[in-house]
């Protein structure tokens, strides 16, 4: 079963508004086994809606459509739908109450002539109650496709997706089962763990696909496998991925898009009952909150001082100005110090300092851009690391935040 995503906005097309939708109704349809040849994104004209649905006539089974189903004359959408099948608008009687509810039960204002359009919907359509909105979505069919309007508010077409028309898909469509695994791998760039993996990769069977995610860092390998036997894909996809881990079981920090390195770290860091903190110069906090991003975090985290300016790391980290005046900011005998402070302040665990220059040009020392210090505070040490990270600037910043949870992450695993 195939479907192909249509999303309607000039705002889209001038990059004013990132496209969300496509990726969250991809998803959402992926995990029941729809397949998605083609998402598009096209402007708000009523002739090149016609002409992208008659490139997906009969080609898909579904094709979904989110944006342009406001109250305002750009939004052309419903007046489409009724060209293309040849129908009129029409006052959905039980849309109406909703939206006059809405208006004034709830905003407490009163309800408008274009807060009335909005119960306007093609005859023939089957109407999708949007419970969390005044636009309703829209369900049609022609020949052997489904047309499915959305609103363009992400929270809208998250409601109708989730409540609407994955269930309506589920009960009136049989389709084959779509399995994904995701391994994450930090540390090795994407063609290393290819060569590494070579041979595992090309005794997968035909049924198993294999794809390279890679970011800063880290790469993704996705295992994804389509039939009809669900319990022989998943049963296949869990031997290959053992067979995977005992290859490079060393980079492997977790499974799934949802359990990132920062995930992994707070379980082993709540397993073991341990604390940490940051220090921060040229990484500005975002360590900080990488690890605050997962929910569940004030159990293990405690703080971070970010000290950008040479002074701050005086006069809050209790750094000596003669420490820095011997070695500079950005060395790793500040950095260490960083560390040490810091870890001793919040009375922590670990504790994780940052010290570089990301450029674009030199800061508070000589150093060139790209030179990044780590240093690592444990319970029994401080590891100290130097690291020329290159250019841009967001590269030396990611990758230091990539690096320090690496190094965090391997040192916890040594008291396991």
């Amino acid at each position: 079963m195939k479907a192909a995503i249509i999303t309607i906005g000039d705002e889209i097309l001038i990059g004013q508004v990132v496209d969300t939708n496509s990726a969250f109704i991809a998803k959402s349809l992926d995990k029941i086994g729809v397949e998605i040849p083609e998402m598009i994104s096209i402007s708000d004209n009523k002739q090149h809606i016609l002409d992208t649905f008659l490139k997906f006539q009969n080609k898909v089974d579904l094709v979904l459509i989110t944006g342009g189903l406001g109250p305002t004359k750009d939004d052309v959408t419903k007046k489409t739908f009724c060209d293309y099948f040849e129908d009129e608008l029409v006052v959905d009687e039980k849309v109406l109450q909703h939206v006059t509810q809405l208006i004034e039960g709830f905003y407490k204002r009163p309800i408008t002539q274009i807060n009335k359009d909005q119960a306007l919907v093609p005859s023939k359509c089957t109407v999708l109650h949007n419970q969390v909105g005044t636009a309703p979505g829209m369900w049609m069919k022609k020949e052997n496709t489904v047309f499915i309007s959305l609103p363009g508010v992400p929270y809208e077409m998250k409601y109708l997706v989730e409540n609407e028309i994955i269930p309506k898909v589920v009960r009136e469509y049989n389709r084959p089962y779509i399995i994904h695994k995701t391994i994450l791998t930090y540390g090795q760039g994407e063609s290393l763990v290819a060569e590494r993996i070579e041979n595992w990769e090309n005794n997968l069977p035909d049924f198993i696909k294999l794809a390279y995610l890679p970011s800063p860092g880290r790469v993704r390998l996705r295992l994804s496998a389509k039939g009809t036997d669900k319990e022989f894909l998943e049963t296949s996809i869990a031997k290959n991925v053992i067979s995977l881990s005992k290859i490079i079981g060393d980079i492997i920090v977790g499974f799934d898009d949802d359990e990132t390195i920062e995930t992994v770290v707070g379980h082993l860091l709540k397993q073991q009952n341990k604390t940490i903190s940051t220090a921060e110069s040229c990484t500005g906090g975002k360590i900080a909150q990488v690890l605050t991003s997962v929910p569940g975090a004030s159990k293990y985290f405690k703080g971070s001082v970010v000290s950008y300016a040479t002074e701050t790391k005086i006069t809050i980290l209790g750094l000596s100005e003669e420490l820095i005046k011997e070695h500079t900011v950005v060395s790793a005998a500040v950095v260490k110090q960083m560390a040490i402070n810091v870890k001793s302040i919040m009375k922590t665990d670990y504790a994780i300092a940052t010290t570089g220059n990301a450029g674009p040009t030199k800061g508070d020392s000589n150093a060139e851009v790209g030179m990044v210090f780590i240093a690592l505070a444990t319970p029994n040490e401080v590891i100290v690391e130097e690291f020329d990270f290159g250019q841009p600037r967001e590269k030396v910043i990611d990758r230091t935040v990539i690096k320090s949870m690496e190094m965090l992450r391997k040192e916890i695993l040594k008291n396991l």
